[in-house]
């Protein structure tokens, strides 16, 4: 294989090498996918239609709920698929597609985690400009260039790490198409190309995450001076679990893109990717819903609604 487009796919790494294994990862990764989508698509359909939710807080969630749906949507689906069918392979385009796509959602979810600590800033320390800061146009606005940050993000990473001659083999030492992991299969010197992808990595989420951390200094010095203990309640209770997805997620993604070589065995390397890659979506939705009475409120009319409409129509077929 003398450069990329020889290669007409790729090995992906398996979880386990008997059928019994495989099934039990089928099986485990089915779970974990099905209360990802239902968390989401709960809070996605909550939101839309719970007019008490009509905030920007809970417009970048449903923002944040829809990338995460993408996120869990482009990797664990082919891994159970391997493993029901007992293969590794998939094919260089739909490499080049899952990391395209995993790159677009990963730099939104950076982006839209950090306008929504602004979100929270503004709400706090600038009460009474929040309406200003904060109007429909503003949020729209502030959500199209999160997409879009993570758009040109992938672009180019993807750009740079398929146009890499690779002739080391076909085989990713990971379970879904990972940049890291391709790089390995590189024949050529990578090594500015590397940097290159470190450098703007490291931009991205050092940027995102100080801006993070900065707005919630001054979050918490403003909450501390809240004089009443209700209000201390309210104000931990929307930041917290925003504080607690973001540490998650930055602290997993930016070890398994930045740890030295030194560090990296596939066993490391599986268990960081699970944790930054299927974790937050399916933990993201029981984070935000835990302490937030009005979100809980509207989850429950969602689910009633469904089960209580499903009831009277199964009642009116039966007549």
């Amino acid at each position: 294989m003398s450069n990329g487009s020889s290669l007409n796919e790729f090995l992906l790494l398996t979880f386990a090498d008997t059928q019994e294994l495989q099934l039990l990862h089928f099986s485990l990764c089915l779970g974990v996918y099905l209360a990802a989508l239902l968390g989401n698509g709960l809070i996605i359909t909550a939101v839309a239609c719970d007019h008490r939710l009509h905030t920007p807080m809970y417009f970048f969630l449903l923002n944040l709920s829809l990338l995460d749906l993408g996120f869990i949507s482009i990797t664990v689906p082919k891994s159970m698929a391997n493993s029901l069918w007992d293969t590794r392979a998939i094919s260089y385009s739909g490499c080049a597609a899952q990391v395209f796509v995993f790159i677009f959602l990963l730099g939104g979810e950076y982006s839209l985690l950090t306008v929504m600590a602004y979100d929270r800033y503004v709400a706090i320390c600038k009460p009474l400009h929040y309406g200003t800061l904060m109007g429909t146009r503003a949020c729209v606005k502030m959500a199209a260039a999160a997409w879009a940050s993570g758009f040109l993000n992938s672009l180019f990473h993807t750009a740079n790490t398929f146009s890499i001659p690779l002739c080391q083999g076909n085989t990713v030492d990971q379970f879904f198409c990972e940049i890291p992991q391709i790089l390995k299969l590189s024949c050529s010197d990578t090594y500015f190309r590397e940097v290159g992808l470190i450098v703007v990595t490291v931009c991205l989420c050092l940027g995102c995450f100080i801006f993070i951390v900065l707005s919630y200094v001054q979050i918490f010095t403003a909450v501390l001076r809240i004089p009443s203990e209700q209000g201390w309640r309210k104000a931990f209770s929307t930041c917290l679990p925003h504080l607690a997805v973001v540490s998650l997620f930055v602290s997993t993604d930016m070890f398994a893109y930045l740890k030295p070589p030194s560090l990296s065995s596939p066993a490391l390397n599986l268990v960081v990717a699970v944790l930054y890659s299927v974790v937050p979506p399916a933990v993201n939705p029981l984070i935000y819903s835990m302490r937030n009475k009005e979100l809980k409120d509207a989850l429950r009319k969602v689910i009633s609604w469904t089960f209580f409409s499903s009831g009277d129509t199964a009642i009116a077929l039966h007549k």
